[in-house]
C-alpha cells in the first residue's frame, strides 16, 4: 500500500507543479506586495489545514512578515492574506473570502477545486488548486483512502515560499 501511495503522491506533486506553477508564482508576487509595501502577510487555515500555517509561522524557516489572521480588524490595504482550506466551497473560507473582497484586501487561496455554485476560487485574486478532492487509493470495499490534503498544500506553500524569497531578495 505504501508503494502505491508514494506513486500517487509523486504524481500529485507533478500535477500540481505542471498545472499550478504560474499560479504559485502569481501568489508569491501578490504576497510579496505586503513585504515590500510595509504590510503583513496574514495566514488563515481551515478544516485541518493548520499544517501550512504552523510551518509558515513556527517552522524551521518561517515565512518573512507572516502572522496568523485572528481578526479582520487588524488587516489593512497594504496587507495580503493567504487562505488555506481543504475544499474551495468551504463555508467558513468562503465567508472570509467575501469579507476580504468587500474590504479590498488581496488574497491568495490554496484549496482543492470543488464544482459548486459559489467557491472561494471565484473571489480570490490568486487561486491555487491542490488537485485533491478525494482519497487517492481505492480500498477493497470500493471506497477511497489516503487523502493527503495538507501534504499537497504544504508542497504548494513551499513553492510560494521559494518564489517569494527570490522576489524579496531581488527587491
Amino acid at each position: 500500500m505504501m508503494k502505491m501511495f508514494m506513486t500517487q503522491l509523486n504524481g500529485l506533486f507533478q500535477r500540481i507543479y505542471d498545472k499550478e506553477e504560474p499560479a504559485i508564482e502569481d501568489g508569491a508576487r501578490l504576497l510579496a506586495q505586503a513585504i515590500v509595501g510595509d504590510g503583513n502577510i496574514y495566514i488563515k487555515s481551515f478544516k485541518g489545514m493548520d499544517a501550512v500555517a504552523i510551518e509558515a509561522l513556527e517552522g524551521a524557516e518561517p515565512l518573512n512578515g507572516a502572522e496568523r489572521l485572528l481578526t479582520l480588524d487588524e488587516v489593512t490595504e497594504t496587507d495580503r492574506v493567504l487562505v488555506i482550506t481543504r475544499f474551495s466551497n468551504d463555508p467558513e473560507a468562503l465567508q472570509l473570502g467575501r469579507q476580504l473582497s468587500q474590504k479590498g484586501i488581496p488574497f491568495t487561496v490554496i484549496a482543492g477545486t470543488v464544482k459548486d455554485e459559489e467557491t472561494i476560487s471565484d473571489l480570490a485574486d490568486v487561486y491555487i488548486n491542490t488537485s485533491l478532492i478525494k482519497g487517492m487509493l481505492p480500498t477493497e470495499t470500493g471506497d477511497r483512502t489516503a487523502f493527503p490534503s495538507s501534504m499537497a498544500a504544504l508542497f504548494i506553500y513551499y513553492g510560494i515560499k521559494f518564489a517569494l524569497d527570490e522576489i524579496v531578495d531581488e527587491y
